[in-house]
């Protein structure tokens, strides 16, 4: 083995180790989770004793902050999961008996499509609540706040339909 491929070996040992940079931004996100757990948990505190003197519209409202929430939750979740073992390590928890299906199947192109479902979704709830107040504050109707809310929403909606068809053109010239 010549010097040149020496360095080369080493070089890409040590390129392909270097995915373990990622591990601190996954604990990270973990963190993030407990933050969105957290924050859950202090709504669903602040709100369920007041269940009884609440309007159905006020309900509505919690409980869909309650689902963005748990959304979110979702949503770091299959980065977590899918992230790590696309870049950095498959999990050794084969054995477990409520592994998730999809586990060890979802891609990058899936990570990217189960991404922007996602966040299409949270923008929705999003932008239902915000319909939803209207007319339950003596605050005037903030016009172009909603109107820009509603381009953002239709931008993640149009994205993820590009997206989409990105990835379907890529599998149809792949099979040529």
């Amino acid at each position: 083995m010549g010097l040149k491929s020496k360095i080369e070996t080493r070089f890409e040992r040590g390129l392909f180790a270097s995915r373990w940079l990622m591990a601190p931004m996954y604990l990270g996100l973990i963190v993030s989770l407990a933050m969105l757990v957290t924050v859950f948990l202090r709504e669903l505190i602040h709100y369920a004793p007041q269940a009884f003197t609440m309007t159905s519209e006020q309900v509505i409202l919690v409980v869909l902050t309650l689902i963005d929430l748990s959304l979110a939750g979702n949503l770091l979740l299959i980065v977590l999961f899918s992230g790590y073992e696309n870049f950095v390590s498959k999990l050794d928890i084969d054995d477990a008996v409520d592994r998730p299906p999809w586990m060890g199947t979802v891609d990058f192109s899936g990570l990217k499509m189960k991404l922007i479902a996602s966040i299409v979704a949270i923008s929705g709830i999003h932008l239902l609540k915000r319909f939803m107040e209207i007319g339950e504050t003596k605050a005037p109707l903030d016009e172009p706040q909603l109107m820009w809310l509603v381009i953002i929403h239709l931008t993640f909606v149009g994205s993820g339909v590009l997206l989409a068809l990105m990835d379907w053109l890529t599998a149809q010239t792949s099979k040529h």
